[in-house]
């Protein structure tokens, strides 16, 4: 397959931002007599929104694990004969996008790693290690003969293959140990689905910096990045994988052992955006905290109006909870084209100025002459909103306030969220007043981090919300302070 190409406009007045991203979705099934690789398709399905650069799964019959796996979307990696040649007990899956690593298909996953024996190891991760280069030497004193490529050219891929060649190196006693001995040297964040011929594991780092969920079907069980990839197949929730905990599935059943004190910090961004508003996060339904958001939105920042519009659809459920809170009516003023997302075309210049619109088509009877406020899920470069509120005022509106359901996005994520470095984001450099004159809106205004924090119910110190206040969780690297330019605030 061709390298993706986006529409790139060198001023930045026609590429809307892609948003920020989540790198990567999991789902493990160990299950029996059932039909594990069509289980795990349309548990990629329900997880596609985490990742659509691209997708694979690895499925064991209890003497070998056969890997599937290509760039794009779930349903163009797999058919109905690539599903039926995959016969097994036992499923891992994966959807990745890719970000600054290359766009290729030795990045996709699940990776594949020969243990001793002849055995074999799948491993699919989601989140981001932040101590590569004190596992790459870890490895070396071990196996001075095996490479990872470096972080700077794979990505998050390498941390998958460096987890992989650790277990590998530590499985003489067995897959189950091996995990015992390298996950509680790991940092940062990950949750992983991985097994051998045998057994599914599954593992989530201390602080549970990103979901991860167990369910139970009649005769197995399953986890997933979300709740969603469980409700899909008409798996039960049983619970969270809890953060420091390792489960292992096997005919024996279920196991658990705890490798780390868990300290939970689950990722604020995963309730305004990453998360699919039908997901449970810490029995939290996703859409109705969206919701709580808007409302806390509105009392925080009002303004006289005729109409609410989302931004579709990550603004929907703050826009219907702005709404209600204000008293203004909500409307759907902005339709989204379902149909645009990856493509492999190289755009002309006439294409590249479409820019947002390709994605977004305003209803100009609900739009002329009104004062509009517009939500929106976050801010991030400032090229979408500065798209969209230009589209508007040429649709006929009278005024637009831009209201934002999250604060300013003002740090990096080391966790796995492909956000732009500090230097590219708009709210470091720029007051919120030029932020707004930047994008070309009436007023804008933005959630409060304390009124975010209140509307998820969820306690301060339980939430990671580094990319708002560059509080982190777990220690950055040196080396990427430097690289990122946050000597200041790092004292490095």
């Amino acid at each position: 397959m061709l390298p993706v190409l986006m529409p790139v406009d060198p001023e930045g007045q026609y590429e809307p931002d892609p948003g920020p991203r989540d790198k990567c979705g999991v789902f493990g099934v160990w299950a029996p007599g059932e039909d594990v690789s069509k289980l795990t398709y349309f548990g990629l399905y329900a997880l596609q929104h985490r990742g659509q650069e691209s997708a694979g799964m690895a499925v064991s019959n209890g003497e070998r694990i056969m890997v599937v796996k290509d760039m794009g979307l779930v349903s163009q990696v797999f058919d109905e004969p690539a599903l039926n040649s995959l016969r097994g007990h036992m499923a891992v899956g994966h959807v990745r996008y890719s970000t600054t690593g290359a766009s290729t298909w030795s990045n996709a996953q699940p990776t594949f790693q020969g243990v001793n024996g002849g055995h074999g190891l799948a491993l699919a991760h989601n989140g981001n290690l932040t101590n590569t280069d004190e596992l790459e030497s870890w490895l070396a004193e071990h196996d001075a003969d095996h490479t990872v490529p470096h972080k700077d050219r794979m990505d998050s891929t390498s941390d998958t293959a460096l987890m992989a060649a650790l277990l590998a190196q530590f499985a003489e006693g067995g897959v189950q140990g091996a995990a015992e001995k390298v996950l509680p040297r790991l940092r940062g964040a990950f949750c992983l689905a991985f097994c051998d011929e045998t057994t599914l594991f599954a593992a989530r780092d201390p602080q549970g910096i990103h979901p991860l969920v167990l369910g139970r079907i009649s005769n197995g069980w399953v986890v997933a990045s979300e709740t969603a990839g469980l409700d899909i197949i008409g798996a039960t929730l049983i619970r969270e994988v809890e953060p420091g905990e390792l489960i292992a599935i096997d005919q024996a059943g279920l196991r658990s052992v705890r490798f780390a004190e868990a300290d939970p910090r689950g990722c604020l961004f995963e309730f305004v955006y990453l998360a699919r508003p039908d997901s449970l996060i810490s029995q939290r339904r996703i859409h109705l905290v969206r919701q709580e958001i808007g409302r806390t939105l509105a009392m925080e920042a009002p303004v006289d109006a005729d109409l609410v519009i989302p931004t579709p659809e990550s603004g929907t459920p703050s826009a219907i909870g702005y709404a209600e809170a204000s008293g203004i009516p909500y409307g759907q003023g902005l339709v989204k084209n379902a149909y645009v997302g990856r493509t492999f075309i190289q755009p002309s210049q006439t294409i590249r100025q479409l820019g947002i619109r390709l994605k977004l088509n305003p209803i100009r009877d609900v739009i002329e002459g009104r004062r509009l406020i517009v939500v929106d899920d976050s801010i991030v470069r400032g090229n979408t909103q500065r798209a969209l509120v230009k589209m508007l005022r040429e649709a006929g509106a009278a005024e637009v306030h831009v209201r934002i359901a999250s604060p300013p996005v003002s740090w990096p994520c080391f966790f796995g969220i492909d956000f732009a470095t500090r230097a590219e984001l708009i709210a470091p450099g720029l007051t919120v007043e030029e932020v707004c004159r930047s994008i070309g809106a009436d007023t804008l205004a933005y959630i409060s981090l304390e009124g975010l924090m209140a509307s998820t119910g969820i306690p301060k110190r339980r939430l990671c919300r580094a990319c708002f206040d560059g509080d982190y969780p777990v220690q950055i690297p040196p080396e990427r302070v430097i690289q990122l330019g946050l000597e200041e605030k790092y004292g490095c």
